[in-house]
Formats: C-alpha cells, sequence, structure tokens
C-alpha cells in the first residue's frame, strides 16, 4: 500500500518539468535529492551521491522512507525552480548534457552547478577567457603510446597548439576555427578523453588526448567550444546566436565497422572504420589512426547524392547487407553485417543528405574534389 508520503511525491512528479530528470532530462526519474528538492534519473543520482551527503541527499522515491520535512522540501523547490537557481548564468557555448551523453560530460555538468556552483557565479567560470594553457596526455602519430604535452589556446590567434618540449616550438598548430572536438571515451578507452579532428595539408588528422582529472578535460572541451563561438560572432556579427550555436563541435553522427569494395566485381572486400563527421565520411584501418585512409563528402540529395539499398548477396559472408552511396563522381559499395547496422547507417545519412548546404560545407566540398583530382592525376601518371 502507498503511503501518504509516498502519493504526494508521485502526484509532484506529474508536475511540469518534474516528470524528467533535473540533470539530463531522462523520462520519468524515480530518485530524488531531497535538500535540492530535484527530481532526477538514476544515472544521475549516483553521481549526486558521489559529491557527498553534505551537497546532495538522495533518496529513492518509492523504496525509501521519507519524511514529512523532507517530503515539505519537494513541494517547495522542484525542477523548474532549481533550474532557475543552479543554471542561472550557463554561457551559451556550454553544452548541456542529455540522457545518452558521455558519463564526463555528465557529471561534470552536475557537479558544476551544485558542488562548484559555476553558474550562479560566473567569475568561475575558467572556460570562458579565450586561453587556456595545460598539459594533456597525446596518442603518438606512429604509434600507440600517450606522452605528455603542453596544450596551449589562443582565441586571438585562433590556434590550439602543442609542445613536445614545453620551452621549444610548437610540434603542431590547429586551427581553431577548422577543429572538430568530441569526447571519444569508448574508442580511447579512458573515460576523461577527446579526439581532436582537423585539416592538415588538405587531409583530415586526428589526434587523441586524455587527462586523469575528468574536470580538466570538460574545461578544455568547453573552452574550445566558446573559444570558436566567439570567433563565429566576429567573422559572423549579424548571424543569430542561436545559429552559430548550430556550428559549435558535434559528436559524430555514427561510427562503426563497414565492409568497403571497389566498383569492379573483381575487387574484394576490406573492413574499415567508418566516421561520419558532419558531411565527411571517413574511413581507416582501424579506429585510433592518425589519418583516413580516404574521405567521402556527402552533398545534398538535389545535386546527385543518394543511397541505394540491394539485398542481394555480394560474395562476402559477413558483408550480408549492402548499400551504394552514389556521389557525383563515384559510387561507393559498402556494406554492414547486420540489418540494425545498415538501418543506423542508412538513416544518419539519408539525414544529412536532406541537410541543407552551409558555406563551410562548400568549402570542404572543394578541398576534398581538388584532393581527389590531385591523388587521381598521379596515379595515372605514375601507371597506378
Amino acid at each position: 500500500m502507498v503511503d501518504h508520503n509516498e502519493k504526494i511525491l508521485l502526484e509532484l512528479l506529474k508536475k511540469p518539468g518534474n516528470n524528467v530528470c533535473a540533470d539530463c532530462g531522462a523520462e520519468d526519474p524515480d530518485w530524488a535529492s531531497y535538500n535540492l528538492g530535484i527530481f532526477i534519473c538514476m544515472r544521475c543520482a549516483s553521481i549526486h551521491r558521489g559529491m557527498g551527503a553534505h551537497i546532495s541527499k538522495v533518496k529513492h522515491l518509492e523504496l525509501d522512507r521519507w519524511e514529512d520535512s523532507q517530503v515539505q522540501r519537494m513541494k517547495e523547490v522542484g525542477n523548474i525552480a532549481a533550474r532557475h537557481k543552479y543554471e542561472e548564468r550557463v554561457p551559451p557555448c556550454y553544452r548541456r548534457p542529455t540522457k545518452n551523453d558521455p558519463q564526463v560530460l555528465i557529471e561534470q555538468w552536475i557537479r558544476a552547478k551544485y558542488e562548484r556552483e559555476e553558474f550562479s557565479h560566473p567569475e568561475r567560470q575558467s572556460y570562458l577567457s579565450g586561453t587556456m594553457e595545460g598539459f594533456l596526455m597525446k596518442r603518438g602519430k606512429e604509434d600507440s603510446r600517450y606522452q605528455l604535452r603542453k596544450f596551449v589556446l589562443n582565441e586571438n590567434e585562433d590556434t590550439l597548439k602543442y609542445h613536445v618540449k614545453e620551452n621549444k616550438e610548437p610540434k603542431g598548430i590547429l586551427k581553431l576555427s577548422e577543429l572538430n572536438v568530441s569526447f571519444a571515451p569508448a574508442k580511447i578507452g579512458h573515460m576523461n578523453s577527446m579526439q581532436l579532428t582537423f585539416m592538415k595539408d588538405g587531409s583530415t588528422r586526428h589526434i587523441y588526448v586524455y587527462h586523469e582529472d575528468p574536470e580538466v578535460i570538460n574545461c578544455w572541451y568547453t573552452a574550445i567550444r566558446c573559444a570558436k563561438l566567439h570567433l563565429l560572432q566576429v567573422a559572423f556579427p549579424s548571424t543569430p546566436q542561436s545559429d552559430l550555436l548550430l556550428r559549435l563541435p558535434k559528436d559524430f553522427a555514427r561510427e562503426g565497422w563497414l565492409w568497403k569494395t571497389g566498383p569492379r566485381s573483381s575487387d574484394v572486400h576490406r573492413r574499415r572504420w567508418f566516421t561520419l563527421d558532419n558531411r565527411k565520411l571517413m574511413y581507416h584501418d582501424e579506429p585510433l589512426d592518425a589519418y583516413p585512409k580516404g574521405e567521402i563528402f556527402i552533398g545534398h540529395e538535389s545535386t546527385g547524392y543518394h543511397i541505394k539499398v540491394t539485398n542481394t548477396g555480394n560474395g562476402c559472408k559477413e558483408a550480408r547487407f549492402p548499400f551504394h552511396l552514389v556521389t557525383p563522381e563515384r559510387t561507393f559499395c559498402l556494406a554492414a553485417t547486420t540489418h540494425e547496422d545498415r538501418a543506423g547507417w542508412l538513416a544518419v545519412i539519408q539525414h544529412t543528405l536532406k541537410r541543407p548546404l552551409t558555406p563551410q560545407d562548400s568549402t570542404i566540398e572543394a578541398t576534398l574534389v581538388r584532393k581527389r583530382t590531385t591523388s587521381n592525376s598521379i596515379s595515372i601518371f605514375s601507371g597506378r
């Protein structure tokens, strides 16, 4: 039988704002922080518990016993009122996590709100200055070892530099305005890790980094996003901020193994790691390669780009679910191992085909076409 306090809590849960987790937006939260007065999901409740009872006191709505004073606190606050207090000064460039985001992003969002109270005291937001210096563990380009490297972010120079030796010239200079950054815990094998993707000499380059402190890696991630937003605001002063926010770094639309073969029936199937970054579909020998083996630009469907699905077998036992990505220049023959995997790839590629091109997209397309033309010319000249 439901007791009186439990009944009140379940009624409060039906109020607008309380029916989703106060921190990640997950539906139907079944936990609460009774001193903060918020309803939260099980995943976020474990993070609250990890902060300590001096910050957040957590209970299950139905499995724990509630005191009258604790229920009264939930009545007085609730998710909407708490959001006004703890998220009052969230900068536009800060990425608000959702329920499927990496653990480090959700955890640091929660700690920033309630433990450090960064959004109630904006002077604590160290990532807004446009500059940052510090050390990160960086994976080698030629091997899998990670080495300590100094990184320097400078918004005014539009650069992110890294140094092998602190007082020497930088080993690499990344252009901030062309940089994408995403968390990559599953791929790198470290909870507090990021992948930096940028253009170098007309080709895409990947750098993999991590830090033992989750707050530090989240600060780097946010500082890069904030610097990029400031650069966009300078470059496009009349563009609404809501449109500029859409151009900030995004997670890859999809990654995973696919089988790829050439256009001839005699071409063999090869297993490649594919990554869809905005409109660039890249394929690699291994997930942590520094450079992709090839890049396919996915344009708009009105300009000759489309996908074709076939259920005809193609001679490779593992490549059971084939599909073709058709571009104006050639057709790419791809295949997934499962029907579900193919459906996932078709969904994200179809979404990309329908999305309008931006001026930045057109620049990337021109760069990749020019690169392929040069590569083809070299192959013909050398007789390959």
